[in-house]
């Protein structure tokens, strides 16, 4: 079974109360990876999770490091917190560009699964910023300059492709709605296994010996609901995910 790096899929939020002459402050952290873990763990797979402000500083910076994981997932964490750790940005010292070191070590085998959200690819206001990084040589999917979120809130269903692949076999054709996603571009040779009004939402493909996959939704709130996350097909959905980025054993598997 893969052993599964989770970075992000956390944040903190921080309020002002104001009641006439008077205010004050209050603050709340969150992590939304619970649904999504869970749904990985039930398969058998095991997973580490890096909240934000702890991959800043300990995401892994060498080969030998990944080399703990069979699958790095990224979801709702913008680049500057893996390009710019407190030894380079407060200390002004050099360091290694940790995107490159996840490029080449999913091209000598690895796996790399991008999940969406405001964060994610190129996220709200471009803030993401993933399109001129090493890691968007790996992804399987082209992605447009500056905001590239598309808000649904009415819904919009995913629908499976009509293709096989193992990681999609015996799901529904129609997947609950979600709330919004990103607008991404397959590149040429990768797969498209579901989508949204002609978008890609369910991408796989490879980079040199390493298989890589984007999901252009979120894994939680807000563009996730619950009858996506509590659909009967999301465990299976995800658990199969991460036995084919592994490159496990899977029936049908391409």
């Amino acid at each position: 079974m893969a052993r599964v790096l989770v970075a992000g899929e956390s944040w903190s939020t921080v309020s002002v109360h104001t009641k006439g002459f008077d205010s004050f402050t209050t603050a709340v952290y969150v992590e939304g990876v619970k649904d999504f873990q869970e749904a990985i763990e039930a398969g058998g797979h095991s997973v580490e999770h890096q909240p934000c402000h702890v991959a800043a500083d300990h995401f892994p910076a060498t080969r030998t490091d990944l080399a703990r994981f069979d699958v790095v997932v990224l979801s709702d964490i913008g680049s500057n917190t893996l390009l710019l750790p407190a030894r380079t940005f407060i200390q002004g010292q050099k360091g290694v560009d940790r995107l490159e070191v996840l490029r080449d070590w999913v091209a000598a085998g690895g796996a790399v699964a991008m999940v969406g959200g405001y964060l994610s690819f190129q996220g709200i206001e471009g803030k993401a910023n993933y399109r001129c990084t090493a890691l968007a040589d790996v992804l399987p999917v082209e992605l447009e300059p500056g905001d590239d979120r598309q808000e649904t809130p009415a819904g919009r269903r995913i629908k499976k492709a009509g293709i096989d692949h193992p990681i999609t076999a015996g799901l529904d054709d129609d997947w609950p709605a979600v709330l919004g996603f990103q607008r991404l571009l397959p590149k040429p040779g990768a797969q498209v296994l579901a989508g949204i009004d002609g978008w890609p939402v369910l991408v796989v493909g490879t980079y040199g010996q390493g298989r890589v996959l984007a999901f252009a939704t979120d894994i939680g709130p807000h563009w996730a609901p619950k009858e996506f996350t509590e659909w009967d097909g999301f465990r299976e959905l995800w658990s199969r995910s991460m036995s084919w980025l592994a490159q496990e054993q899977l029936a049908g598997a391409q």
